[in-house]
């Protein structure tokens, strides 16, 4: 019998408060997502003013980052080094920018947590501080 630990639902409202306040003290809008260890949609914000594209990016990040257990532009940039399409995986969610950031608790990848909308750097650097801060509430 497996067993596996997983993101759930008090965990998704942390990260997407702890994100949304960053953007907020940042004066920006944008998307955040947070997803299970498959990489499925537990919650999602797209913020007012938001772009539409935003929502559904942050939702590619988070699948790509967390079925790959490493930062979503990882993947991005093996493939531009090594000159293949990231599509390569077999699915269309994968994609190679920057933005989504594995959780690991105990050696394992219990999810993601990803921001869209703002440069692929400061997407990246929000993401973080929602991994923080689910990771601060654990154990």
């Amino acid at each position: 019998m497996q067993s596996h630990l997983e993101l759930g639902e008090a965990e998704a409202r942390l990260a997407i408060e702890a994100c949304a306040a960053e953007l907020r003290r940042r004066n920006k809008v944008g998307s955040i997502a947070v997803g299970d260890r498959h990489g499925e949609l537990i919650a999602l914000l797209r913020m007012d003013s938001a772009s539409l594209p935003s929502a559904g990016i942050a939702a590619n990040k988070v699948f790509t980052s967390s079925r790959l257990r490493q930062p979503s532009g990882a993947l991005g940039r093996a493939a531009l080094a090594e000159g293949w399409d990231v599509h390569y995986h077999g699915d269309v969610r994968y994609l190679g920018w920057d933005g989504g950031a594995p959780v690991f608790y105990r050696d394992e990848c219990v999810g993601s947590v990803a921001v869209s909308g703002l440069t692929g750097v400061e997407d990246l650097e929000i993401a973080e501080i929602g991994v923080n801060a689910i990771l601060a509430t654990l154990d």
